[in-house]
């Protein structure tokens, strides 16, 4: 009896070791530790990334926001496991994406001074509902209104619907402005990639008399980017983008505000020739795209000789894009 009792407590050992599993608990540990690791370098160095083969930096950056989602995926696992170790590892990955999505759910700061509210939304050459969209676009009591993929006949329900809250307006190919604030200038502007045969304006500049002083309204659509088995395919997007860099370097305007589906974040690294020269919304998340479960930010307004305090979207019109909202904080005195 005491032998049977001393056997089955050395049986209970080895077997409860083996329930638990000791080694496997310690490697899973060890390989959530190594995720949270990688997750860290890939927040904090995502710019070292190369973009060859397959553009992976730009993909990276352009899904970066969920790596916290990830992160706390990990958190999860490794509290259940009650790997200490590797819960204090992930908290570097948790506190490297607080530091660079922590301030976009802050909550916006109150409207200031010399503010204009801007509205950006790719509408979409397949919706069905032009006429709701404008409605709900007008609603928004923006100052200035920025559309892509405008084609007829739904063009001209667009122009029909929004003249009576902005009568002031310009169309460039697929790109429109529509303003409650006089225009001056208008021009179209040329970023067409190279390879691009067919009829394509897709970006224009206006000058804007508002009652903070006149401002450079640019509407654009960049080239679309693919996902395929050879990666992100983004070269004539990123090709387009350098092109409108060089035109906002020569631009003399002191207030510019740029409003279009960039098709890309403002982390990617292919959209450096804007976000070089433009500040970006402060506060917001405003993930607009696809519209039905939105994962990124692609329709952008950014500024130069302002801040932008807050970005938020719309709600959902007959588009597969949100639209999104961003005021914009004039900098320096109202000039006429």
């Amino acid at each position: 009896m005491t032998v049977a009792g001393r056997e089955g407590k050395a049986g209970r050992g080895p077997l409860r070791a083996f329930r638990r599993g000791p080694d496997g608990g310690r490697r899973r540990g060890r390989l959530l530790a190594g995720l949270g690791l990688v997750t860290a370098g890939l927040l904090a160095l995502h710019r070292f990334v190369p973009n060859t083969p397959g553009r992976l930096g730009s993909l990276l950056e352009s899904f970066l926001f969920w790596l916290g989602p990830f992160t706390a995926l990990l958190l999860l696992c490794a509290a259940v496991r009650r790997a200490r170790a590797a819960l204090l590892v992930l908290l570097v990955p948790a506190v490297a994406w607080a530091v660079a999505f922590v301030p976009l759910l802050l909550p916006a700061p109150s409207p200031g001074a010399r503010e204009l509210a801007v509205v950006q939304h790719n509408v979409a050459d397949d919706n069905t509902d032009p006429a709701g969209t404008a409605r709900a676009l007008a609603d928004s009591g923006a100052d200035l209104i920025a559309l892509q993929e405008l084609v007829d006949p739904a063009l001209a329900v667009y122009r029909r619907e929004l003249a009576p809250r902005y009568p002031y307006h310009s169309v460039r190919g697929t790109v429109g402005l529509w303003s409650r604030h006089p225009l001056g200038a208008t021009r179209a502007l040329d970023i067409k990639p190279g390879g691009v045969t067919e009829p394509w304006q897709r970006a224009l500049r206006a000058e804007v008399r508002t009652p903070y002083g006149e401002v450079a309204a640019y509407v654009v659509h960049l080239p679309s980017v693919r996902l395929g088995p050879g990666g992100l395919a983004s070269a004539r997007r990123d090709e387009s983008a350098a092109l409108l860099g060089g035109i906002l370097a020569a631009d003399p305007s002191d207030r510019i505000v740029l409003a279009g589906d960039l098709n890309g974040t403002v982390d990617d690294r292919g959209l450096a020739p804007l976000t070089s020269r433009l500040a970006a919304p402060e506060r917001g998340l405003a993930l607009s795209y696809p519209a039905a479960l939105p994962l990124a930010r692609i329709d952008q307004v950014l500024a130069r000789g302002a801040h932008v305090p807050a970005a938020r979207t719309l709600p959902a019109t007959g588009s597969d894009h949100l639209p999104v909202l961003v005021r914009v904080s004039l900098h320096g005195p109202a000039r006429p």
